[in-house]
């Protein structure tokens, strides 16, 4: 199984600042050490392709560092040359993840899951949506039509819904934390609000609603968000999800996707628990479950 990674491109970021950049080196470290996946260093995302989903205006604000204060407030990320190669490198694993699914049935980008990325504006953490930029990449090469995204991140993909507001041949489900962030939610094909505290059983019943409700759209490929921020003990989750939940969560979408001979492209979301290691570990099973759904293709 192939696996985009895009931690060698390094982002300074200001010391005490919250998004936990460690834990895609140590995920590739992990998954390098076991020896079971294909790494590969993915191409940067061009400016044609970008602008499949984003403003042309906003990308050049972006790579000409010419951002207002309160669009780089609004990003959380300080603008810096690396963080233009980085997120291009991050949608370029994206668009590698899903090519290499539709040839062998599962692929996965070490990073991605920029769900909060507007045609207009980055937000929360994400500065371009790499979900959004590869579908229309998919669909602007006529490899494929019909595409289902099913976004298991805490926080809602705001980004995503409403850049495929007006695309019924792209479904939406979203799973999220109803009292978290964004606040001013965007209406997707399926949006599914948990409360506070939500545990295990009402998440993966959750999960399997959205995963029948996206194989009913009849997608050809699947981009799965597979967010670690659900864990019981993450700083921003406020779901209280164990690791074999989201263990059971993964094998869930994995199982229902092969079963539908629908193929997987991965991204891991976000991911803040207290000690990165938990953060590093859920993920890793993530990809072991892929890399373990993409052998039964092979086998197909």
């Amino acid at each position: 199984m192939k696996a985009f990674y895009t931690d060698r491109f390094a982002l300074p970021l200001p010391e005490g600042h919250r998004f936990p950049m460690e834990k895609y080196t140590r995920l590739r470290e992990r998954v390098e050490g076991a020896g079971r996946c294909v790494l590969v260093e993915p191409d940067a995302a061009s400016d044609t392709e970008l602008s499949l989903a984003h403003r042309p205006s906003y990308i050049r604000k972006v790579v000409e560092g010419s951002l207002s204060r309160d669009e780089v407030r609004r990003m959380g990320f300080p603008w810096s040359p690396e963080l233009v190669e980085r997120s291009r490198r991050s949608v370029g694993g994206t668009i590698g993840a899903a090519r290499a699914a539709l040839a062998e049935g599962v692929s996965v980008n070490l990073a991605g899951g920029t769900h909060h990325a507007f045609p207009d504006r980055g937000s929360g953490f994400c500065v371009f949506n790499d979900v959004a930029v590869a579908v229309r990449v998919l669909q602007a090469a006529r490899l494929i039509h019909r595409m289902g995204v099913v976004d298991l991140d805490v926080h809602q993909g705001d980004g995503t819904a409403a850049i495929f507001r007006d695309s019924p041949e792209v479904f939406t489900a979203s799973v999220h934390g109803a009292n978290n962030f964004p606040f001013r939610k965007e209406a997707g094909d399926l949006d599914i609000d948990l409360p506070d505290g939500a545990s295990d059983d009402t998440y993966l019943d959750a999960v399997i609603r959205a995963v029948d409700a996206v194989l009913a759209s009849s997608p050809e490929l699947i981009f799965y968000v597979a967010g670690a921020d659900a864990f019981e003990s993450d700083r921003l989750g406020r779901l209280s999800v164990s690791k074999e939940g989201l263990s059971r969560r993964d094998a869930l979408v994995f199982d229902a996707a092969r079963a539908a001979s629908v193929p997987v492209a991965m991204v891991m979301g976000g991911g803040y628990a207290e000690t990165v290691d938990d953060t590093v570990d859920i993920h890793y099973l993530s990809v072991d479950t892929a890399r373990e759904s993409h052998a039964r293709w092979s086998r197909r």
